[in-house]
């Protein structure tokens, strides 16, 4: 039970830095990257009750890819502090890639609100980036505490 309660936390705080890289990146002007209000406004068709609907969704996702992902980790004979946090860091960058260009290609061209409407190379790096982190931070908090989920079989 306490391996289902770290992995929610390594969930939230791992999307929680994943907002704040995307929030700096939009703020300082380097690429349109609100995605909580991109996500929101998909369900909601603006921007006024975006927000709300849209942490939900974030952060409902986070914890679930926290899952998946230690899930993963944890069919792989490692036991060192840095396998996790390179592992999170790769995993990160492979799932940041999917979503980068996914972002560009399908969400962007479909999206509702003609303000997301134009992902291009920026909205993708600043995706990507956000991703190693969130992959970072759940590394990191998972080799904190040595989360270990066996729902699916050992590679070893």
């Amino acid at each position: 039970m306490i391996e289902i309660l770290q992995t929610i936390l390594a969930g939230i705080i791992a999307t929680a830095a994943m907002c704040v890289a995307l929030y700096i990146i939009q703020w300082r002007g380097l690429a349109e990257a609100d995605m909580v209000r991109a996500i929101g406004s998909i369900v909601t068709r603006n921007e006024q009750n975006a927000m709300p609907i849209g942490l939900v969704i974030q952060f409902f996702s986070g914890i679930v890819f926290a899952f998946l992902y230690i899930s993963v980790w944890s069919t792989l004979p490692i036991a060192e502090f840095q396998h996790y946090v390179l592992l999170g860091l790769v995993t990160g960058f492979a799932h940041g890639l999917v979503v980068s260009f996914m972002l560009v290609v399908l969400v962007a061209e479909h999206h509702p609100l003609p303000r997301f409407q134009n992902a291009g190379m920026g909205v993708a790096v600043a995706h990507l980036v956000a991703h190693v982190v969130y992959g970072l931070l759940v590394g990191l908090v998972a080799a904190s505490f040595g989360v270990q989920l066996n729902y699916l079989p050992s590679i070893s």
